[in-house]
Formats: structure tokens, sequence, C-alpha cells
């Protein structure tokens, strides 16, 4: 046999062993880029709740406020915030902010009558954000951030821009939000069905909130993702009602299951974003729909989740409440 067929036993333990370290440098990168890829979140969001302390239908406001705070201690979310309207704050109103604070969560003000900038105008809405901020700042865990009312911020560039001077002289940030909902108009259908006395299938119910509202939460990431090229740190608008109590660790399950990761507000409030005041009058879907569209971004803004005829439908199609007798 030609001898420059011949390879020696030793060049071919040497072919082995380095064929060999390859392919465990290769095996070792994709378990390391799997490993990265579990540890790194889809997305970031914090969970926010107005108009607390809220009026109560269904629940009474002692049983929704020890149920939310049940739920989000089962599902180990340490911090949210609270933007309360301190019109709500009589005697058993007090106490249960009180006990959200004294659970570790932020509060924040909305106002003292939950007021619309649109049609109040400047001067009568400061007036009526000043009381909150007297009632408010010697709370604890009080937080200086400021949500609007229907996040209206007014319908001129002078009275966005007085609101603006004016927040930032008293010290707070706007409490913006990136993620807007209708879970108002779910909540609100319930307390029809509760006062028609029909029967509630809570599981269907939990299912319906809970898939909508994920809805929602992509949709806007993905206008996040188009127009900033990154998903931020978002921020959720929630309210202090009802379904919140009932389904919130719901939310957070479907959320971690997703692979994204519950942030706290103040964590939140750190993005870059929160800098970024868009010099549009359109404000009332949000911070990331509002730097759209500054942006010059021409994709859509709306998204079925936020239509009261579609979840009503929605509702109906999934049969959640039905009457009695049936």
């Amino acid at each position: 046999m030609n001898s420059k067929y011949i390879i020696s036993a030793n060049k071919v333990k040497i072919a082995v062993a380095m064929i060999s370290a390859f392919l465990a440098i290769c095996m070792t990168s994709e378990v390391t880029i799997a490993a990265l890829s579990a540890e790194t979140p889809a997305g970031e969001i914090a969970l926010t709740f107005d108009d607390a302390p809220r009026k109560s239908t269904y629940l009474s406001g002692d049983q929704r406020t020890e149920m939310l705070l049940h739920g989000l201690k089962r599902a180990n979310v340490d911090r949210v915030a609270f933007f309360c309207t301190t019109q709500g704050f009589d005697e058993n109103g007090r106490q249960r902010i009180h006990k959200y604070a004294d659970a570790g969560h932020a509060i924040a003000n909305h106002t003292h009558t939950h007021p619309s900038l649109n049609k109040v105008g400047p001067t009568s809405f400061i007036q009526d954000l000043m009381v909150a901020d007297g009632i408010l700042k010697s709370w604890t865990n009080f937080k200086p951030w400021f949500r609007f009312p229907f996040l209206h911020e007014g319908t001129t560039a002078a009275d966005r821009d007085s609101l603006r001077s004016r927040l930032s002289q008293l010290g707070y940030i706007n409490g913006y939000v990136t993620v807007d909902t209708y879970d108002w108009y779910m909540d609100a259908l319930l307390q029809e069905a509760a006062a028609k006395n029909q029967t509630v299938h809570f599981d269907r119910l939990e299912k319906a909130y809970v898939e909508i509202l994920w809805d929602g939460i992509q949709f806007y990431d993905r206008i996040a993702r188009t127009v900033l090229g990154r998903s931020p740190k978002h921020v959720i608008l929630l309210h202090e009602n009802d379904l919140a109590a009932l389904f919130v660790d719901a939310l957070v399950e479907k959320l971690r299951s997703e692979n994204w990761k519950i942030i706290s507000p103040d964590e939140a409030y750190t993005d870059p974003i929160a800098d970024e005041l868009p010099d549009i009058l359109r404000n009332n879907q949000g911070r990331v729909v509002s730097i759209a569209l500054a942006r010059g971004y021409q994709g859509p803004t709306t998204h079925e989740s936020e239509s009261e005829s579609y979840i009503r439908r929605e509702f109906e199609k999934r049969e959640i409440f039905e009457s009695k007798g049936r």
C-alpha cells in the first residue's frame, strides 16, 4: 500500500481528540445559549392599579382588598402600585389603602375626584391633584408618581406643558403606562350580571380576563419593538376592581408561562422612556403609543382588547353569564 495513504496511530488519536474537543465546545455553546435563552425574559412588566379605593358591588371593599393582597402574595409579586383617588378615603377606604401600604406596595397620586384635564382645564385640575397630594404625601410607601385620570394630558400644548411643569415643580414624575386595558369594562360586565342575579361561570370569566389582557400586552409590546427596537420595562394599567382581586394570580401565572418577568413599578420607571416626553397631544393610550406617534409611526394603535363591543361579544360567545332557570 502506498505510504501516502497510511496514517499513524498517533495521528488518528490526535484527530479523534480534536474532533471530540470541537463537539464538546459545540455542545457547551448550545447548552449556554439555551440557558441564556431560558433566563432572558421575553418581556418585563409592572402591575399598577388605578382608582383605589374603588366602590364595590359584587365583593365588599374589605373582601376585595384581602383577596387582592392574597392573590399578589400567592403569585409572589412583592410590589405593585396603587394610584389613589382620595375622595374615597372614608374610614374604610383609608383602612384598605393602609393595608396595601403595610404589605409593601407603593401608594401614588391619581387626583382627589378623578377629573379629566381635557374637560376642567389646568387651574381646577391642579387644585384637585393638590388636595390628593396633601392627603397622600405623608403616607407610608408614598411615591411621587402622578397618573392622569383617563390618561388625559390636555387638549392644547399649553395645557399639557403647564401640567408637566407643575408636576416637575412638585417633585412628581408622570406615572405613565405602556399597556392600556379595558379591565374596567370586563369588571362592569361582572357587576351587571351580579345585579341581574345571573349565574357566573368563574372558570370561563378567568380565562377571558387573562386572554384578553394578554392579547393587549402583546399588541403594545409589538408596537414598542417596532418603534424602539426593543421591549421596554412595561407598566400595565389595571384597576383596583373585583376582577383583579379574583384573577391577578392567574394573570401573573400566564405572563410567567410566556417567559415574562414581573418587576416593581420602581424598576419600570427607570426605563429610558420615562424621560421621553412626546411632543403630541394624544396621550390616552400610554407612553409607547405616544412615542410611536411622535416618531411618525403609521401602524395600528388600537386593539380589539380595548373595544367594549368586542369584549361583550366575547363574553357572550364564551357564555360566561347565564340567567338562572335556563
